[in-house]
């Protein structure tokens, strides 16, 4: 299973968060967020990662040329969009980045009728993404879907369970759905963009233990 941390603001918690185990490691790319970095930050942390391990930058209601900039400075391999980009939007920024630059398209999830807003993005992304509605904020909320809605979730894409995930509810989480990967933010933090590699260190241990019962 991908494991996704995000909000990483410091080059020592990154890499001590991919010796764990992640496979891909989130940057903050909206200014209003207060896990946001510069691109010059995560190119720092970006450049110290294995190279095998996804530099997603999270960007919400972005120009193209915003996020291809940030992409080529900050030395990004993948991109998160957590706003409001149409399917138009995703397949011109497609077009205009590298090929093997993965698009992630995240959705707020606030009831399962919310689900059938993925299906117009599966032929313009790789990756689909679902978190939990929040009024007011696009992310980071510390709030969780209700899981049963996503037991029939079956895209033709992989997708990555996120909202309000902690080592404590992520064995819970995963007896009702099945995502090809899992996303954290929050709930491994002790303040925003400063992980708890306690924390993490016992997501790992959960999810290795599960992993190893199902064999």
């Amino acid at each position: 299973m991908r494991v996704k941390i995000c909000g990483i603001t410091n080059i020592a918690q990154g890499q001590e968060i991919v010796a764990l185990g992640a496979d891909s490691i989130g940057f903050i790319c909206v200014e209003q967020s207060p896990r946001y970095i510069a691109p010059s930050q995560i190119r720092a942390i970006a450049d110290n990662l294995p190279t095998q391990t996804d530099k997603v930058g999270v960007f919400a209601n972005h120009s193209l040329a915003e996020i291809t900039t940030i992409i080529s400075n900050a030395h990004l391999t993948a991109v998160q969009l957590h706003g409001q980009e149409s399917p138009e939007f995703c397949q011109q920024l497609r077009q205009a980045v590298a090929p093997e630059v993965e698009l992630i398209k995240a959705f707020r999830i606030k009831s399962a009728s919310s689900l059938e807003s993925t299906s117009a993005y599966v032929d313009c992304v790789h990756t689909l993404l679902l978190d939990a509605y929040h009024p007011k904020m696009l992310g980071g909320t510390g709030e969780t879907i209700n899981w049963q809605d996503l037991a029939l979730f079956k895209p033709d894409l992989p997708w990555l369970l996120a909202g309000g995930l902690t080592p404590d509810n992520i064995a819970e989480a995963l007896t009702y759905v099945k995502p090809d990967g899992i996303d954290l933010s929050s709930g491994v933090e002790r303040s925003p963009g400063d992980k708890d590699l306690s924390k993490v260190a016992q997501l790992f241990r959960i999810i290795n233990k599960g992993a190893s019962l199902q064999l």
